[in-house]
């Protein structure tokens, strides 16, 4: 529904179908300019008796050949329009499975379709049949199977230089094919009769419903709506057809649709192809993976727990940008780095940019690749909050590059803050090169690679991945050094907090590897560490530093004029360097 609101939005707010001139009926039901439709009714009333047709055929234009008895691929008569109670199971629907040869033109990585007819009882779809309905015909077709692209990479062992890959598939690569657009086919379909007699108005329909609702504009009245759902169908369920496929089946579930459920189902459909075009094309392999984690999710979960999750979601969304903002402000009016890790600092922009170069060596789409880009922009920002840069414009490099020099800030030199920090990634160090060491020499054993470039940005990143979070005790050991957390941002750690706790439940809800689901709970670990400090290391808001400031008045504490304020400042500074 959240799907359906944003495209009708967006469709509104680039001019969507009320921007259309107005449209008036001509000959043979054709709309012309110069005249407002008034509001159709539906073709069919409640109980209306019709009969069904269902055809294939490999050619997506309006089916034809229906002299072709084996095009025929299930027929249904005496139908009532609306019935919720026949069937099979009593809820509406039938269920018609087969097993057939694999048609030729699916072997020929050509296409596959169903022609759907729903006509009013003892009519049909044939024009050359006496009994023919004529412009009482709903249509509609779907392509049964997808293309797909399959990527080659030429991925070996670097040490052994052996591969896992099939000989046709290095022979693809060595042919410097990037891919291949190969038929894929999935065994169930739904088509659904959508039942609504709502009195809809040509030019005024919401996207994306205004493409499958039909108009008759002689008689005024709009076609029932053959809907083809796939929805339920997981991307990971699709095979791929090639001459070793002799047979392949079709279950076809025909059922009634309410036209809440088609919103529902037809946003997700428009969803689909925005992602397709935000992703300009993307890996095709990996097409719907993140839709199917979703579905799978709706499948296997408790429905309370799945509506906590939906809530939490959206809370999750608006912390991460608080999160955000917060950090962006913390670090814009942050005048002293007395207490704050600047190594950490760092490492963090370092971790970005291994990020983005792997994310853009894995041809990721350009949306992910933005919002990383911009990420990383963001922790370069906080470089000269860290750092004193100087750029020397006579000592060149080469003679001709500006030599740019970094230097520790004097509040930070001037502290023991850098002291504790340097201690503190002694000891980081100690721990975490030997598993950089063994992890990379894992990667090299057992792990293929395109070459040295991509097995140092994977072997970093899966690193980074794995054991990243230790780089945030760092600041766990100032804060212990220190015995104060009060040069902390609070706000942002707490608006983080809470959403290490929403991402335990995704890895309750959301399907994924157990060392990942583990690694969801070590970040809890860490932040409770956080709030002990916090608990056992008080901040009083009130106490004035030795600049004149406070928790309680950031721009100067309020303390008597002239030589008596003075020395109040003088003696609070004094108090605050004892401590």
């Amino acid at each position: 529904m959240f799907m359906y609101f944003m495209s009708y939005a967006i469709r509104s707010f680039m001019g969507g179908n009320q921007s259309q001139a107005p449209v008036k009926a001509g000959s043979g039901g054709v709309a012309t300019t110069g005249k407002v439709f008034a509001p159709s009714q539906n073709l069919y009333r409640p109980g209306e008796v019709y009969d069904f047709y269902m055809y294939l055929s490999s050619s997506g234009e309006k089916f034809s050949d229906f002299n072709n008895s084996d095009s025929l691929f299930w027929s249904m008569k005496g139908l009532k329009y609306g019935d919720w109670t026949s069937g099979e199971n009593g809820d509406g629907s039938y269920t018609k499975s087969v097993s057939m040869p694999t048609p030729e033109c699916l072997l020929h990585n050509q296409s596959l379709y169903l022609h759907a007819f729903a006509t009013k009882q003892h009519r049909s779809p044939n024009p050359k049949d006496k009994n023919y309905g004529k412009r009482e015909i709903s249509y509609n077709s779907f392509r049964l199977n997808k293309y797909k692209k399959r990527h080659y990479k030429l991925t070996s062992n670097l040490l052994t230089g052996e591969t896992e890959l099939s000989e046709y598939e290095q022979k693809k690569a060595l042919e410097n094919v990037k891919y291949e657009v190969l038929n894929y086919w999935h065994p169930n379909l739904t088509v659904n009769f959508v039942t609504d007699f709502t009195a809809w108005t040509q030019g005024q329909i919401p996207s994306p419903l205004d493409k499958q609702i039909k108009f008759d504009l002689v008689d005024n009245y709009y076609y029932p709506v053959i809907f083809f759902n796939n929805y339920w169908n997981l991307n990971s369920e699709y095979m791929p057809i090639n001459e070793t496929v002799t047979t392949v089946n079709l279950t076809v579930t025909f059922s009634p649709l309410s036209l809440f459920k088609w919103q529902l189902y037809a946003s997700q459909q428009a969803q689909g192809e925005w992602t397709k075009l935000l992703n300009g094309g993307g890996n095709d392999e990996d097409e719907g993976s993140d839709q199917d984690v979703l579905k799978q999710a709706l499948i296997e979960t408790n429905p309370v727990l799945l509506g906590v999750t939906v809530v939490v979601s959206l809370l999750h969304t608006v912390l991460e940008f608080l999160a955000f903002k917060n950090d962006i402000q913390f670090w814009k009016t942050r005048k002293s780095l007395e207490g704050l890790s600047v190594r950490s600092v760092l490492f963090n922009i370092f971790q970005s940019v291994i990020v983005f170069l792997y994310i853009c060596d894995n041809d990721a789409s350009w949306v992910v690749r933005g919002s990383v880009f911009f990420g990383l922009l963001i922790e370069c920002w906080k470089i000269p909050k860290c750092l004193d840069i100087k750029v020397d414009y006579e000592n060149r490099v080469l003679g001709v590059i500006p030599r740019v020099t970094f230097s520790d800030k004097g509040s930070y030199v001037e502290s023991e803050t850098k002291v504790y920090d340097e201690l503190a990634f002694k000891y980081l160090s100690w721990v975490l090169f030997p598993l950089l060491g063994g992890y990379a020499v894992y990667s090299l054993m057992y792990v293929e690679q395109r070459g040295w470039y991509n097995f140092v940005l994977s072997m970093l990143y899966g690193f980074l991945l794995t054991f990243g979070f230790i780089m945030m005790t760092p600041q766990l050991f100032i804060n212990y050094k220190l015995k104060s957390v009060a040069h902390l941002p609070w706000r942002m750690l707490t608006y983080k907090f809470v959403n290490t706790f929403i991402d335990d439940l995704f890895a309750f809800v959301i399907r994924m590897p157990t060392l990942y689901r583990l690694g969801c709970f070590r970040d809890d670990i860490i932040f409770l560490i956080y709030i002990y400090q916090r608990w056992i290391y008080r901040v009083d808001p009130t106490r004035v530093n030795e600049y004149g400031t406070s928790m309680e008045h950031p721009e100067g504490a309020a303390v008597p004029e002239g030589e008596e304020g003075q020395k109040a400042i003088a003696a609070a500074g004094e108090h605050a360097k004892s401590e």
